[in-house]
């Protein structure tokens, strides 16, 4: 499953990272933001935490506590908006509520649209 591009799954993850963090930090389109944290996440968990248990302090790859905190505070963001001090309050953009949870659940379906094109299964990992 999947196709062997390291490099641009690499340069996508860095961009799409860097945008999610400017997105949170401005308040600018805080509801794709949160999504597309979302879907880091999970990718996230599937491709490296959730071999390790839980706990964020397992070796070698540490566990999945972490990443599933910051997908469910990346939910509450969603749903709840970003507030009168961000960008989108000062244009006037509100995907907050049901239209924010759309939005989260199209972040997950992208993290899970990135497993499928990139994810390949590590060596020596039970079929």
């Amino acid at each position: 499953m999947g196709f062997r591009a390291p490099r641009l799954n690499a340069r996508l993850s860095a961009w799409n990272e860097l945008a999610i963090g400017a997105g949170l930090i401005l308040g600018l389109l805080t509801t794709a933001a949160a999504a597309g944290l979302a879907a880091t996440m999970l990718v996230a968990f599937w491709a490296i935490h959730r071999y390790a248990g839980f706990f964020v302090f397992h070796r070698p790859d540490e566990g999945y506590e972490y990443v599933v905190t910051m997908a469910v505070v990346a939910l509450a963001i969603a749903v709840v908006g970003p507030g009168e001090l961000s960008v989108d309050a000062a244009i006037d953009l509100d995907w907050a509520g049901a239209t924010g949870l759309w939005v989260y659940l199209a972040g997950l379906a992208a993290g899970v649209g990135q497993l499928l094109a990139f994810y390949r299964r590590p060596v020596g990992e039970a079929a």
